[in-house]
C-alpha cells in the first residue's frame, strides 16, 4: 500500500492493483464519486482491466480506511458518513490538530512557511477557476503538510485519513461548490504560525472546524451509479 506520506513499503511495490486502488481513492475524496455511488465488482473489473477478486481486494483496502462501505446483498457503495458522524469527524480534527500545534510551532522554520504559501497560492488559483477537485485536494494538502512540521508521522497519517474522510462530509452535506476549507482562513492561520502567535493560532484553527461545522447542510442525496468508463478511462489498465 501507498501511505498517503508519500513513503512506500517494500510490498508495497509489487501490487499491481495499488494504481487502482490510488485512481478510486482519489475519486471519492475530490467527489468524483459521490457518496452513496455503487462500486460493482464486475464494471470496474473490465474498466481497469483486472479480476474481480482484484478489484475485491481493493474494495476490501477502501473499506479497511472507511471511505466505502460493503454490505451483504449490496456490494460496494461510496460511504456516506450521518449527522453524527459528520460532527464526530470535525470534532476529533479539531481535537488533534489544536492539541499538535504547539509542536508546529516549536518546529517552523522559513521553509516550512514557504512550502505553505506555495499551497495557499495554487488553493487561491483552484478557488479563482472554480476547480473542485483541485480545491478538496489542496485544502486537505494544507492540513497535512501544517501537521507534518511537528514531526509526528503516526499523527499525520491519521489525520491524512481524517481529511479523506472530511470530503465524504462536505460531498454529503456540504452546501453547492463548498469544496474543501476556506482558503483565507488557512492564510490567516499561517500568518499565526509566522509570527507564533500560538493562542491565536489554535483559537483560529477551532474557529476554522466551527465554521465549517456550521456550514454544513444535513441533507442527503441518493444513491447513483456513475459512467466508470468515462471516469477513468485515462488511467488505463494496469497489468493483471
Amino acid at each position: 500500500m501507498k501511505h498517503e506520506t508519500g513513503q512506500k513499503t517494500a510490498s508495497d511495490l509489487t501490487d499491481n492493483h495499488e494504481p487502482v486502488y490510488q485512481a478510486l481513492l482519489t475519486a471519492i475524496v475530490e467527489h468524483q464519486l459521490p457518496p452513496g455511488s455503487r462500486l460493482p465488482e464486475e464494471a470496474l473489473a473490465e474498466v481497469f482491466g483486472i479480476s474481480r477478486t482484484g478489484i475485491r481486494k481493493v474494495l476490501q483496502r477502501l473499506a479497511a480506511v472507511q471511505m466505502i462501505r460493503l454490505t451483504p446483498g449490496r456490494g460496494a457503495q461510496v460511504a456516506a458518513p450521518d449527522a453524527q458522524e459528520a460532527r464526530d469527524i470535525f470534532h476529533t480534527r479539531s481535537l488533534i490538530e489544536c492539541a499538535n500545534l504547539p509542536a508546529v510551532s516549536a518546529r517552523c522554520q522559513p521553509p516550512h512557511l514557504a512550502a505553505l504559501e506555495q499551497l495557499l497560492d495554487k488553493e487561491r488559483q483552484a478557488y479563482r477557476q472554480h476547480n473542485g477537485s483541485a480545491a478538496i485536494r489542496l485544502s486537505a494538502a494544507f492540513h497535512i503538510q501544517l501537521q507534518a512540521i511537528s514531526g509526528n508521522q503516526v499523527l499525520t497519517e491519521l489525520v491524512t485519513r481524517l481529511t479523506q474522510r472530511s470530503s465524504l462530509v462536505i460531498a454529503v452535506w456540504g452546501a453547492p461548490w463548498q469544496q474543501g476549507c476556506r482558503c483565507d482562513h488557512h492564510h490567516r492561520l499561517v500568518d499565526y504560525l509566522r509570527t507564533r502567535q500560538l493562542t491565536q493560532l489554535t483559537d483560529a484553527m477551532r474557529q476554522h472546524f466551527d465554521h465549517i461545522l456550521t456550514s454544513l447542510r444535513f441533507e442527503r442525496g441518493g444513491d447513483v451509479l456513475p459512467n466508470f468508463s468515462l471516469l477513468f478511462a485515462h488511467k488505463g489498465a494496469p497489468q493483471k
